[in-house]
């Protein structure tokens, strides 16, 4: 059984998700719109899931709706190699009030 010690909290989690998805709706030259209208949601919603406030929740059917609409491996929303410092990116978007 893991050390609990080695568990990150929820919003780890979400950070990486939400950071990589607007990583690549970027890397996809997407605006929040233009993504939310690929998945039949609002355009709030998507700024919601992107931002660094985490009392939102989706679901993993949505997450696999973004990735199909940014022509990714769902995977690849939860990858935390590619993210450089996840800590700093969240106290950085909490400080400037960023909603990505």
């Amino acid at each position: 059984m893991k050390d609990n010690k080695s568990l990150h909290n929820d919003y780890y989690y979400y950070n990486i998700v939400r950071i990589n998805i607007k990583k690549h709706r970027k890397m996809a030259n997407l605006t929040q719109q233009q993504l939310a209208d690929k998945i039949d949601v609002s355009m709030h919603y998507i700024s919601q899931i992107e931002s660094a406030n985490p009392n939102k929740y989706f679901t993993l059917v949505v997450i696999g709706r973004i990735a199909d609409a940014l022509n990714i491996d769902i995977k690849e929303l939860f990858d935390e190699e590619n993210i450089d410092d996840i800590d700093n990116d969240i106290e950085d978007s909490i400080e400037e009030g960023d909603d990505f």
